[in-house]
């Protein structure tokens, strides 16, 4: 709708577009669906979920239970959150799954508690006894699904990190069939793409994207990159290949250093407003040359970068993202980084969890307004008021 794509770049201009990311990989639906009750009633513009039907409904179920109970709580909406479906390369940390090899493992259990989804069972080492007492007579593949929940798993690799052993842990990437899936997300609700293309070749990313930009051309998609793996030339090559082909509709995520949240201080989000800052300095800025009268009969050219107004034809749109908590728009400011907003997942997940996690989350009207204070206060500290 027309209509739509016109309040998304409102909000993209006046930097007021947070962003809740649900979990490219985090395809567990009822826990979706509490996010997105939370975050509507707290102001959120965007919800950033996985590229599947299921989770994309849950989230609508979400959504519209906000605007039900907004009138008792005394919320005012406003604009309907955009839901965001992602979808990465295989290889990028948002959308893989881990995949825990049963004949090497030791059963240590180190895995267990650091998993912040709790995606590997507590009784994970009895189904690891089980197996080899006969012998690995299971297959590898369905020995996997038992071991770790995939629904639950985000990628972020806390569990190899921890892990006494190097080969023990790998990641697999679910091959979708994107020409199929996406126009079953927009029916479900969707209504715009994220591609995170930090990984992959060039030509292959941006087959991707236009795949993407051809089935969803009417609004803005995003694609989510960052410096740690492609460097700041390739970062702004990306970008404008992505941009020569979506043209003015695309969002840039500006991810600092990938799924690395969670702690609220500066130099956590430190690596997203330094990505920002690259981006901006490429496409959002120009050189302004001034000259000055030094001396009588004498002149000084000088010159400096200066932002071009939020919307011009050479510039992009960027949120930020990587490692983004409560003072990141603080610290955008403090270095004069300009951003159109901010995307924050697992902060943003942490500081409501023993909340949505209460058995009697959607009977006690109570915990659905403490969760929503909590995270009305994120969203108003990363916003233009």
């Amino acid at each position: 709708m027309e209509s739509r794509f016109y309040d998304l770049q409102k909000l993209l201009k006046e930097e007021k577009c947070f962003k809740m990311i649900c979990g490219a990989g985090n395809e567990d639906a009822p826990y979706v669906k509490k996010l997105a009750l939370i975050y509507t009633l707290a102001g959120a513009k965007i919800l950033d979920v996985s590229c599947n039907v299921k989770v994309i409904e849950h989230a609508v179920e979400g959504i519209n239970l906000a605007y039900k109970m907004a009138p008792s709580l005394g919320v005012e909406i406003g604009i309907k959150p955009y839901i965001m479906a992602s979808v990465g390369m295989p290889g990028d940390h948002h959308v893989r799954k881990s995949y825990i090899d049963p004949n090497k493992c030791i059963g240590c259990n180190i895995c267990i508690p650091v998993c912040p989804t709790e995606a590997i069972p507590k009784n994970f080492t009895k189904k690891l006894d089980l197996y080899k007492m006969l012998e690995g007579s299971f297959e590898i593949e369905d020995q996997s699904k038992e071991v770790v929940i995939k629904d639950l798993c985000i990628g972020c690799g806390k569990c190899s990190n921890v892990c006494p052993k190097d080969d023990i842990i790998s990641y697999r990437h679910n091959a979708r069939e994107l020409r199929k899936l996406l126009p079953l997300c927009m029916e479900a609700g969707a209504e715009s793409f994220e591609l995170h293309a930090a990984v992959g070749e060039d030509k292959v990313t941006m087959e991707e994207w236009s795949l993407i930009t051809e089935i969803n051309p009417n609004n803005y998609n995003s694609i989510c990159l960052d410096r740690l793996n492609l460097g700041n030339l390739k970062l702004e090559h990306r970008i404008t290949e992505a941009k020569n082909i979506s043209k003015d509709k695309i969002i840039v995520q500006a991810d600092g250093y990938p799924m690395s949240g969670g702690e609220n201080d500066f130099n956590t989000t430190l690596q997203a407003v330094a990505c920002a800052d690259v981006i901006n300095k490429k496409f959002n800025m120009r050189v302004d040359k001034k000259t000055a009268k030094t001396s009588p009969g004498k002149a000084k050219l000088t010159s400096k970068l200066a932002y071009r107004p939020l919307g011009h034809r050479t510039g992009v749109y960027i949120v930020l993202s990587g490692g983004t908590n409560a003072l990141s728009k603080q610290l955008a400011n403090q270095a004069g980084v300009r951003c159109s907003g901010i995307a924050i997942g697992t902060y943003a997940r942490d500081i409501v969890e023993d909340l949505v996690s209460q058995n009697d989350f959607y009977t006690n009207k109570d915990i659905i307004k403490q969760a929503y204070l909590i995270a009305n206060q994120l969203v108003k500290a990363n916003i233009n008021e």
